[in-house]
């Protein structure tokens, strides 16, 4: 079930809080330029001026970025390109990974995150053989913002450390965002525009890094996979005002997020560790029949079994307007049993 995503939760009809992508209509200076770039769809995609408008984002030089279709294609390059001995990934997160270096022959080793310390890092004991590392931050689909600092121990010489940060731009200013390091040996960092941008349909993400490992990973990429379209909305959401815009919008996040938290917590439903991004992991008994039951009554959510580490009680759901919020509360409290919330 690895392959298995939110989107495969969504049918006519049902509130979507089973997709981690933001639902509003992107912005015109966004639109506009993707708009305008259809008029040059015969020619071939160069990514030359998007992957220096990224590189100038994150305070890189061009040689550092690698523009792909979406982070997921990323995780594809990994197995191809580094084939590593010793490939590890920390769950519970997002299935890609893991899938792609299996899909490629590798024989993926798994580190569990632990139900009763958050799913927290801790002081994660990684065997020093292991030569590819990856972990999410956020980490999808448990929420969980882990610091800077303890990501940053992980990474050692003779090894690739990977970490998605598909969802880093739904946390206010960042903090805990290892894009901008250029002094950690072998790391990787996997960025997504799509989530804040309500762009899943275009594919477009990014990998940062240190030049080496980005030409290998280059060398593996199909020709041309980013679209001229794709490259017209990396240009505008790497600008000085899509960035602050992308603050304001984390910042509503967070406020939105804290309401739903409060209403589950108030209905008696578990939420995992201290959620920080656009979605919050919660834990139900009878898991499978609760979200029978919701699709019923018009919500759809993301089953949990699919995530190694987890299992069919808990439920990712993404973060709404508070108006949905307080309407999906209410009727989880009432297929719980409890009170109308």
């Amino acid at each position: 079930m690895l392959r298995f995503h939110g989107d495969a939760e969504i049918a006519p009809g049902l509130v979507d809080l089973a997709v981690n992508v933001r639902q509003e209509t992107p912005p015109p200076w966004l639109t506009g330029p993707i708009a305008a770039s259809l008029a040059h769809l015969a020619r071939y995609p160069d990514p030359a001026e998007a992957t220096a408008a990224i590189a100038a984002r994150h305070g890189r030089p061009p040689s550092e970025v690698l523009l792909t279709a979406g982070a997921a294609q990323a995780f594809t390059l990994l197995g191809p390109a580094l084939r590593p001995r010793r490939p590890v990934v920390v769950h519970p997160q997002f299935t890609e990974p893991e899938a792609a270096l299996r899909t490629a022959g590798h024989d993926v080793t798994r580190v569990m995150l632990a139900e009763d310390q958050g799913f927290a890092l801790g002081n994660l004991d990684i065997s020093p053989e292991v030569d590819l590392l990856v972990v999410g931050n956020p980490t999808n689909p448990t929420s969980v913002l882990h610091p800077a600092e303890d990501l940053a121990a992980l990474t050692r010489d003779g090894r690739v450390t990977v970490v998605d940060e598909a969802f880093a731009d739904t946390v206010p200013g960042e903090p805990e965002s290892l894009a901008g390091r250029r002094d950690l040996p072998g790391l990787l960092v996997i960025r997504s525009l799509t989530k804040t941008w309500g762009l899943a349909g275009l594919r477009i993400g990014y990998v940062l890094g240190p030049a080496e490992l980005i030409e290998r990973l280059r060398e593996h990429a199909p020709l041309w996979s980013v679209s001229t379209p794709a490259l017209a909305a990396a240009i505008a959401c790497a600008s000085p005002l899509a960035v602050d815009t992308e603050r304001e919008i984390a910042i509503r996040l967070a406020a939105d997020r804290a309401h739903l938290v409060a209403a589950l917590e108030r209905a008696g439903v578990a939420v995992a560790g201290r959620p920080a991004s656009s979605f919050v992991l919660i834990k139900v008994p009878s898991g499978e029949s609760v979200r029978a039951a919701l699709r019923e009554r018009g919500f759809a959510v993301r089953r949990g079994e699919t995530f190694p580490g987890l299992g069919p009680d808990w439920l990712r759901i993404a973060v709404r307007d508070t108006a949905t919020s307080d309407a999906f509360v209410a009727v989880l409290s009432d297929v719980l049993g409890g009170s109308t919330c």
